[in-house]
């Protein structure tokens, strides 16, 4: 199970590296979790540099990608040769998650039409512009795409990829151990409460 987090110069490291860090709390066989970039390296916008783990193609080929945000989103949409290879995400073979200005690049894709989308404050009306309605909450699904708003959303997606790949058990797991000591239950319900929504609803027991 391979999840690409696409992360782009100038990152915002909160939404790459938060999801990145909750999602392998997921220990199960074959369970990959990476960082997709255009290049060797990328810088982020507080000047970390980090690493290819993976590729873009490679994350087009894979079961579930978070496209990440940063300070050169705008940029990064009208990059064509970017945007060439990402016309390879299908949401009706993986699931598509967005955090704040990653949305812009799935309104650019044609992917959330007739879907409103979560995003930050600044990234707001260029997701508009884009014909995209903006909802003021963290966190919102349909089917296989989601998005969250706020760099602090990002555990809301990282928990939603996990129980749709995983079950909410995993999910539960993982956002119980990065929460804060004293306060895990509330944050944990915080979450639950974001995300179950757009959850599929379970299958019924067979009698």
């Amino acid at each position: 199970m391979h999840i690409a987090i696409l992360t782009f110069e100038g990152y915002n490291e909160l939404d790459s590296l938060i999801a990145l860090g909750v999602l392998n709390r997921i220990k199960a066989d074959g369970w990959r979790v990476t960082i997709a970039t255009p290049s060797p390296k990328v810088t982020s916008m507080n000047g970390v540099t980090i690493e290819q783990m993976s590729t873009l193609e490679e994350a087009c080929a894979a079961d579930a990608v978070i496209v990440g945000s940063g300070i050169a989103t705008r940029e990064v949409v009208e990059d064509q040769a970017i945007m060439n290879i990402l016309r390879g995400l299908d949401p009706s073979r993986q699931l598509i998650a967005a955090q704040c200005s990653g949305a812009l690049v799935l309104a650019k894709l044609g992917l959330l039409n007739d879907i409103p989308a979560c995003t930050d404050l600044t990234t707001k009306p260029w997701v508009i512009a884009a014909g995209v309605e903006v909802l003021n909450q963290p966190f919102y699904a349909k089917n296989n795409i989601a998005t969250a708003g706020g760099c602090l959303a990002s555990h809301y997606l990282a928990a939603w990829i996990i129980a749709r790949l995983e079950g909410n058990d995993a999910a539960e797991s993982a956002l119980h151990y990065v929460a804060p000591v004293g306060e895990k239950e509330e944050y944990v319900e915080r979450a639950w409460r974001n995300v179950t929504p757009y959850l599929p609803a379970p299958a019924p027991a067979l009698v």
